[in-house]
């Protein structure tokens, strides 16, 4: 598999975030485009142009029935929301205010309402019903499952969506992450007459109507595609295949229209006859036509729709933006600001100070690069090897960095793609050390066993990491001048990271197939449990002060369909708790994967962050 998969820019432009003075300031990694641009074309691709630009991330469009409105979201204004705008560009309007998430919007046949995916009501995503007139909402569906990309039928009678919802969210082959089960469902709009009428156990997507109301079309696939149609998106050697299938209302008949090697999506019944889809594999990119006939193309191209009569589509371009220095994202909990930084590599860290990162960039040659940079400006190399690097920590005086470092594949112990179990060892690591100015490399474990993940203790004269092996697991703690180790735990553990407070380690722990966050003291006493979901909770820090931990969860569930999004893991959330479990704070609410977060010092980066004001200036493309 190509390296870069594991080194992913944390880049962001989010726009006019709430700011609070006084605030707890947390660094995040948030994984979403950069940039997404509106356009409109005729169905072969011809005469395109931008409409509703906002240097922001507008994206999921869909038409009207009578065709004068193209409905869409927005991250314009911070938060996801509606927005509706003629097809010309002219009289754009906003349509939801709310800081939970809003999207996926379809209008009903007579424009008087719009059904939409939120998660107003409980943080999962369920569809609601939007009166466009008075713009009060209510809700049309509820459940601890997610419902996504909602079509009103011609006729006005039905609603199809998908939903993982009866969906045990298993773990995709080989991974920590999870596949995506999800199923065509029906409802009046009224919320009554729900039912399935897909064939579980497999995934199906992004329905559309026929023109006689009486089927709808639909992608389908395993649902381990869902995973390897995502990660990485264009490189997986792709097993089965995709297929557009019409499914009959009455009586859930299945009959397919068009089943592929490649990766065929959101299909559409035209008025001509023919089927339009997104064609998304390394064979090609863009819209197609069962009649043969091609639109639009190229890999930046998202979630076509078409005008009621075919003759025009309007679909999302990604961009890529160029900025330096911190970005502020919206944040959903008083009392907490969020940034997202221009940082590359998996879970960079910060100095206790807040000046200074360490982070990881791809090299030439398919080389690792350790580098160290102060925010607002270019990244110096310390380290270039060939072995692969993962989530430096800065030790408590600034001075050194550790690290893992080793032939491993793969995050934790799995790897993308394979075809047989990778062992816990796979290929071996070890903890690394080298100072801020790139000195003194060396390595302070050995073995056969992949030793990874170090946090140093308050003083910085233990690290904390975690050990994988054929005959032993768990936590390790190293004196740093004696090189003694003495084993913490046995258990599938990962993840440590030591309070700032010395009294308490933080630590991830593998339950079934679950991740949890736990703590301990360092001296192996008081074990104790802190989250207990479905889910996976990762990516542990402390504050400054070591009574609250912020993490990344999946708890909330998927937002959208996963195939769609194109995120490695296109749900995690950023949460904070109080060292005892107790008083959990979501504070973002998106689509995208945010991660890795790391708080910042009260007193440091004061003039380096982003504070109330206008809105930040328009970024321009490279």
């Amino acid at each position: 598999m190509p390296r870069r998969a594991y080194f992913i820019a944390s880049a962001v432009l989010a726009f006019t975030p709430i700011y609070c003075l006084g605030a707890e300031r947390i660094l995040v990694t948030h994984l979403a485009p950069n940039s997404e641009t509106l356009f409109v074309s005729n169905a072969d691709g011809s005469g395109e142009h931008p409409i509703a630009e906002s240097g922001s991330l507008d994206y999921n469009p869909s038409w009207s029935g009578n065709g004068d409105w193209i409905v869409f979201t927005s991250e314009r204004a911070g938060s996801a929301d509606l927005y509706r705008v003629h097809p010309d560009g002219t009289a754009l309007e906003r349509l939801t205010d709310d800081p939970a998430f809003d999207d996926q919007a379809a209008f009903s046949p007579d424009e008087r309402h719009i059904v939409f995916v939120s998660t107003r009501g409980g943080g999962k995503a369920n569809l609601w019903i939007l009166e466009t007139a008075s713009r009060r909402a209510r809700p049309l569906t509820s459940g601890d499952g997610g419902d996504f990309r909602p079509a009103w039928s011609p006729d006005g009678e039905w609603i199809a969506f998908s939903s993982d919802r009866g969906s045990d969210v298993p773990p995709a082959r080989q991974r920590w992450e999870r596949l995506q089960l999800a199923d065509i469902y029906v409802i009046h709009p009224d919320g009554t007459g729900l039912r399935r009428i897909s064939q579980h156990g497999g995934f199906c997507g992004s329905p559309k109507w026929t023109a006689d109301s009486k089927n709808v079309i639909a992608y389908c696939m395993t649902g381990q595609n869902t995973w390897d149609y995502r990660f990485p998106t264009h490189d997986v050697d792709l097993e089965g295949n995709t297929a557009l299938t019409q499914i009959r209302i009455a009586d859930g008949r299945e009959d397919p229209l068009r089943v592929t090697p490649g990766i065929e999506l959101v299909p559409a019944a035209l008025p001509s006859g023919a089927t339009g889809y997104l064609r998304f594999d390394k064979s090609a990119a863009g819209v197609f036509y069962t009649n043969g006939k091609k639109g639009p193309t190229g890999k930046d191209i998202r979630t076509p729709s078409w005008s009621p009569d075919g003759t025009r589509l309007v679909y999302g371009r990604i961009k890529q933006i160029k900025f330096t220095g911190l970005v502020p994202l919206f944040s959903h909990a008083n009392g907490y600001s969020l940034y997202a930084a221009r940082i590359e590599g998996m879970m960079p860290s910060y100095t206790a100070d807040g000046a200074r990162y360490a982070g990881l960039i791809e090299g030439a040659n398919e080389t690792a690069v350790l580098s160290v940079g102060e925010f607002g400006k270019p990244p110096k190399p310390i380290l270039q090897r060939k072995e692969l690097m993962l989530a430096p920590q800065w030790s408590p005086d600034g001075r050194q960095i550790a690290f893992g470092i080793g032939l491993f594949t793969a995050f934790l112990d799995f790897d993308a793609g394979v075809k047989t179990p990778v062992t816990r060892v796979n290929g071996g690591a070890q903890v690394g050390v080298i100072n801020a100015d790139g000195t003194g490399f060396h390595l302070v474990t050995s073995g056969p066993n992949n030793n990874a993940f170090p946090s140093y203790s308050p003083d910085g004269t233990r690290i904390v990491y975690r050990t994988a092996g054929p005959r032993e697991n768990g936590l390790r703690i190293m004196n740093l001048a004696t090189k003694s180790i003495t084993p913490l735990t046995e258990e599938y553990d990962n993840f440590a990271a030591w309070s700032p407070r010395g009294d308490l380690i933080a630590f991830v722990r593998k339950i079934g197939n679950n991740f949890l966050v736990f703590t301990i003291h360092p001296d192996g006493s008081g074990i104790k449990q802190l989250t207990d979901c479905n889910c996976n909770d990762a990516h542990l820090n402390w504050s400054p002060d070591g009574e609250h931990i912020v993490f990344a969860s999946s708890r909330m569930g998927f937002k959208d369909e996963a195939p769609l999004v194109g995120n490695p893991q296109p749900y995690g959330e950023i949460f904070v708790m109080d060292k005892d479990g107790s008083h959990v704070t979501q504070l973002t609410d998106d689509q995208w994967e945010d991660g890795a977060p790391s708080w910042i010092p009260d007193a440091s980066l004061r003039s380096a962050l982003p504070g109330p004001g206008p809105r930040p200036p328009r970024w321009q493309p490279r």
